[in-house]
């Protein structure tokens, strides 16, 4: 099984960017693929997860190994497949996703991509007291990792989630070419929008519809 791939990110699509490791393409599914655009000269490295079925061999990579493992435990929740777990951690900093968990906070669940109410039950249910030793912090409040607790954790992390987001989508978008002024004026136009729990991807579609409006 391949554990992780140190490469340059010569193609960067929606869903997934191609490694170049020593002149052999690896096609990676991962949760934020526009942070490696304007990457190409870079070498970076992916921890892998390599997931084998019947009719496909596909690879899934992270920036980290706490988010290597968290995507794991995702695969463990019944109805949760690869491609809903990678969804999960685009739509928010790990951090978030663990406190959301722990806490109970099953609207913040909801609202990541592909999750109903269900799955969320579902996920805090299977997860709750088994994420302590992925290496994820998780700032709680008083409460402890009860509702108190998660909501004291949004507050503290929900917005460096988001600015986090915005980083990757700014790299992203002057990759394609657009200035700093005119990044920072998407920006402004599109933070009222923008939710805690959107992913770069989601930033960098706001902000190109800002861009085209201007």
């Amino acid at each position: 099984m391949i554990d992780f791939l140190r490469g340059k990110p010569v193609v960067v699509d929606a869903d997934y960017v191609v490694l170049d490791v020593h002149d052999v393409g690896y096609r990676v599914f991962c949760p934020n693929p526009y942070a490696f655009a304007g990457k190409a000269e870079q070498t970076v490295t992916l921890f892998i997860h390599h997931h084998v079925r019947e009719d496909a061999v596909q690879l899934f990579g992270f920036a980290t190994r706490e988010e290597q493992a968290l995507f794991r435990k995702l695969l463990d929740v019944t109805g949760i497949g690869p491609r809903v777990a990678v969804g999960v951690l685009s739509g928010g900093a790990p951090e978030r996703i663990v406190a959301a968990i722990q806490g109970d906070d099953l609207a913040f669940l909801t609202r990541l991509p592909g999750i109903g109410k269900k799955t969320a039950q579902r996920i805090v249910l299977d997860l709750k007291d088994k994420l302590d030793g992925i290496g994820i912090p998780v700032a709680l409040g008083a409460g402890g990792p009860g509702k108190a607790g998660a909501e004291a954790a949004a507050a503290a992390g929900g917005s460096a989630g988001l600015s986090v987001a915005w980083r990757e989508a700014k790299d992203a978008l002057m990759a394609l070419g657009y200035t700093d002024a005119e990044t920072e004026r998407a920006w402004r136009d599109i933070r009222g929008k923008a939710a805690e729990s959107d992913g770069a991807d989601k930033l960098i579609k706001l902000a190109l519809t800002a861009l085209y409006q201007a």
